[in-house]
């Protein structure tokens, strides 16, 4: 195992709200300022997103090693895995850290889920939750576990907020209520609008702007 732990985050939301998509966005982000990142994604009973971030990344960009993308099947209900018992994940985490001590982060993508979602302290050291404004924009007023509690809040797909009659004004002030001086940013992961934001406080919370591991060494 790593002498030295390997930050942590964890990445949750529930179905469709673009959790993969964020991290499509941002480990570009993290990768062009030298950061080695390595994703483990959980899914009740495929890999699918894992397997399209290991192509996306990992072969048509080059961004890491193929072996640094792994897919979790859990079998049963997406927040268990990440929060309840979240062994299988410490062990391929742990796997990763000894395979590759040159990783300057883990990300771990949950299952989709409720608002409900949250990390195992034991698991992730950052957790972030996404929504999207599909749900309306009661979303965050509606509270729950995930969007209360997570280090930050992700609120995605603002380009579609006229077309199914959500006020990103009304989502701003509830967020405000809500998160009190916890942080939140609105997102749009398909085209980035707001991404780099996401990458800045990872770098800023999780990584505390230390030099790359694969640069401190030149």
């Amino acid at each position: 195992m790593s002498s030295r732990r390997i930050p942590r985050i964890g990445i949750g939301g529930p179905v469709g709200s673009g959790k993969t998509m964020l991290i499509e966005q941002v480990v570009p982000l993290l990768s062009s300022k030298g950061y080695k990142v390595g994703i483990i994604s959980n899914d009740v009973v495929s890999r699918e997103d894992a397997d399209r971030m290991r192509r996306n990344l990992a072969t048509e960009k080059g961004l890491m090693a193929e072996d640094l993308v792994i897919g979790l099947a859990t079998g049963g209900c997406p927040h268990t895995a990440v929060r309840e018992d979240p062994s299988m994940n410490i062990s391929v985490v742990e796997e990763m850290e000894s395979k590759h001590e040159y990783l300057d982060l883990i990300i771990i993508e949950s299952g989709g889920d409720n608002i409900t979602t949250t990390f195992s302290p034991a698991l992730a050291d950052y957790f972030i939750y996404i929504i999207d404004v599909s749900g309306g924009d009661k979303y965050p007023r509606k509270r729950g576990l995930g969007i209360e509690t997570c280090d930050l809040l992700v609120i995605n797909k603002i380009d579609i907020a006229p077309a199914v009659g959500a006020d990103l004004a009304v989502m701003d002030r509830d967020a405000k209520i809500v998160r009190g001086t916890k942080p939140y940013v609105f997102v749009n992961s398909k085209t980035g609008q707001g991404v780099n934001e996401v990458a800045e406080n990872i770098v800023r919370n999780v990584l505390f702007e230390e030099t790359p591991k694969a640069l401190a060494k030149h």
